[in-house]
């Protein structure tokens, strides 16, 4: 199981709400995700979250699991948001006009997902923002045709007093897994000794044309290292991705407008065979849509080699109502410049994966 997540959210009066989400797809392991409290109705369309949330960054990790157009996130978004969530009170807001859309906060670094225990120093945290703005947005059409950007950053005080036996995770470490739930991060830069700060940023784009969409980021992070490391140069990273989607059955990827994400997609009709529906016969073959990614992510520089990776991921999603899906995700990558492992410091692969997806 990828995910089995349980919810729980509701309202406290006056302006105030609240919300608890665990996942038990590791039985022995359970983890909490969103677990916050917040204020609403605040000026100017805001609500205030503190809690363990996600952090402003990255469209894609913005994106609800459930809505989104692959299987798995890209490299580069699972590399520079690990883990997505952290304790910290953020800002969200919009416009009269719902055409810009804000998030800022701040966030302790390390991840307290498993056992609810922060451990790190109270100052190891984390500043977060973003803003994003959706200047064509056509009502008559219910929103067929759109264009979103955005810009994000991030500036991080981590712990670069790296200890092996340390089980402080505040430390600068980038890593991620191949896009499949792999046990183990394929591309990791470690625990970056020395790393007093680090920044990312990241610019976003999204156009779509009725049936058709175009999305694509890039992510940049730079790490600076004192001298009580083995080096002292700075260090930098990045990574870019862009795709295409296309719905067979002429549906369209839905935005939405105060938070500058996507939304469900919503078949024209549902995947129906031989029943009677509402008191007459009905059929309906749900909504199919093909994508097609590129993924580039370089997490080596200078001594730090956590390899650099490549790869096109194709995909078949089957909606058969606006609650549940089958996907299907076939990726070829190439990865290179990676530490010796076994000898070996690169290699190419195919992954291919089927994933069927309910949630209500």
């Amino acid at each position: 199981f990828r995910r089995i997540r349980m919810e729980f959210s509701g309202d406290i009066p006056q302006n105030m709400e609240w919300r608890l989400q665990v996942d038990f797809a590791d039985p022995n392991d359970p983890q909490f995700k969103d677990v916050y409290l917040g204020w609403n109705d605040l000026p100017f369309n805001q609500t205030l979250l503190v809690g363990n949330q996600k952090r402003p960054i990255g469209l894609d990790q913005l994106n609800s699991s459930r809505y989104n157009v692959f299987m798995e996130r890209p490299l580069v978004i699972d590399a520079f948001t690990d883990d997505y969530r952290r304790v910290g009170a953020c800002m969200y807001g919009f416009d009269d006009a719902e055409e810009v859309h804000w998030r800022y906060g701040v966030f302790c670094l390390e991840n307290i997902a498993n056992d609810g225990v922060y451990r790190g120093n109270s100052l190891q945290q984390g500043g977060y923002g973003r803003i994003s703005f959706c200047p064509w947005y056509d009502t008559a059409s219910d929103g067929r045709y759109y264009y979103h950007f955005a810009t994000a950053g991030a500036f991080a005080d981590p712990d670069g007093n790296v200890q092996p036996s340390d089980s402080n995770l505040n430390e600068a470490r980038f890593r991620t897994r191949p896009e499949a739930r792999t046990e183990s991060r394929w591309l990791d830069t470690g625990a970056i000794a020395g790393a007093n700060t680090y920044e990312t940023v990241g610019l976003e784009s999204m156009l779509n044309l009725g049936d058709w969409q175009f999305t694509g980021e890039y992510l940049a992070t730079f790490v600076q290292r004192g001298s009580s490391g083995p080096s002292s140069d700075d260090l930098f990273f990045h990574g870019v991705y862009a795709y295409a989607s296309y719905f067979l059955t002429g549906e369209h990827v839905p935005y939405e407008r105060s938070s500058g994400t996507i939304g469900r997609v919503k078949p024209f009709r549902n995947f129906v065979w031989g029943e009677r529906l509402r008191g007459r016969d009905s059929c309906g073959i749900g909504a199919w849509q093909i994508a097609a990614r590129y993924d580039f992510l370089d997490l080596s520089n200078r001594d730090i080699l956590g390899g650099s990776e490549q790869n096109c991921t194709f995909a078949l999603n089957w909606h058969w109502n606006p609650y549940s899906k089958l996907q299907f995700d076939a990726t070829h990558g190439d990865i290179t410049n990676h530490r010796p492992i076994g000898g070996y410091t690169g290699g190419d692969f195919w992954i291919m994966g089927a994933r069927f997806n309910c949630d209500f």
